[in-house]
């Protein structure tokens, strides 16, 4: 191959002129790639601060963005899903604080499609399903699986995307089979989403890697959520501080972005330390630093 001199002088001038000027300003030519190897954007599930969001919500999410977080995952509570504001005041109290709400776990079995007409007009993402729990035989999750494929087709017409959102009980076999293959394989990838509960992946014993690499590009938004290194017979309890826990998390959010993961949404069940707002700056402290 014929080599360019002048392109050669070129590029060992630019590294040259980098290295000089990484050595006045104490800066690493290498640095810009660091920070890609960073989360940009995380999220968090309100029901974290489940025990101070419906007293205050302007408040709570104020004390969110100063913490960190840029992304809201909402649920749908005793107010709503936006919290006794309109769809459109949500919107711009996010649009203040310099944030954005981009799914919300709700009842979709009420008022489905005028949730998904509010939630498209504001620009969000995703409606969840975030909860069908345990069944006695496999074909009732294969009857889910239609629900989910016309729950999604409401939120294709509208210009969004449906989920659902995982527990433990889902990885336990039935029948012989895990539930979640069910869910996975008898749902269109052209209308549903899956989010990925780590910790419940966790709990039921499951390679939370194995699954991201086994269903490449289905698990569009995750709950990162740490579980304890000495779980108890309660998972309800065993949630804790990120990188407190057992599961490594620059290992395996590493691999969900690898596969499709776009949407990293802290949440935290248990607070060791006692408040639900001191677990979320530590754990939007933790994301900051986080490399992946």
């Amino acid at each position: 191959m014929q080599y360019n001199r002048r392109n050669f002088i070129k590029i060992t001038g630019g590294v040259t002129t980098g290295f000089a000027l990484s050595s006045l300003t104490g800066m690493s030519i290498f640095s810009s790639c660091e920070e890609a190897a960073k989360i940009k954007k995380f999220g968090i599930q309100l029901y974290t601060l489940r025990d101070v969001i419906g007293t205050d919500p302007k408040g709570v999410l104020k004390q969110l963005s100063s913490f960190g977080y840029k992304q809201i995952e909402s649920y749908e509570g005793a107010q709503g899903m936006f919290w006794g504001m309109s769809n459109t005041d949500f919107k711009k109290y996010m649009d203040d604080l310099g944030m954005s709400i981009v799914s919300s776990h709700c009842d979709i079995n009420k008022d489905f499609e005028k949730k998904a007409a509010e939630a498209a007009a504001i620009g969000m993402k995703y409606l969840i399903c975030p909860w069908k729990g345990p069944q006695k035989s496999l074909d009732d999750f294969k009857k889910f699986t239609d629900e989910f494929n016309q729950k999604g087709e409401i939120c294709k017409k509208n210009g969004i995307r449906f989920a659902y959102h995982n527990h433990d009980y889902t990885f336990k076999p039935l029948e012989g089979q895990l539930p979640q293959d069910v869910l996975m394989n008898g749902t269109d990838a052209a209308l549903v989403d899956f989010e990925l509960d780590m910790y419940w992946v966790a709990a039921a014993n499951e390679d939370i890697e194995a699954w991201l690499k086994k269903y490449p590009n289905r698990f569009r938004l995750c709950h990162v959520k740490d579980r304890s290194k000495a779980p108890g017979a309660d998972n309800g309890k065993n949630s804790v501080d990120l990188g407190t826990g057992a599961i490594n998390w620059s290992s395996v959010l590493k691999t969900a972005k690898a596969n499709g993961m776009e949407y990293f949404i802290v949440e935290q069940e248990a607070y060791p330390n006692g408040s639900s707002t001191e677990a979320s700056k530590v754990n939007a402290g933790y994301m900051k630093k986080l490399k992946i």
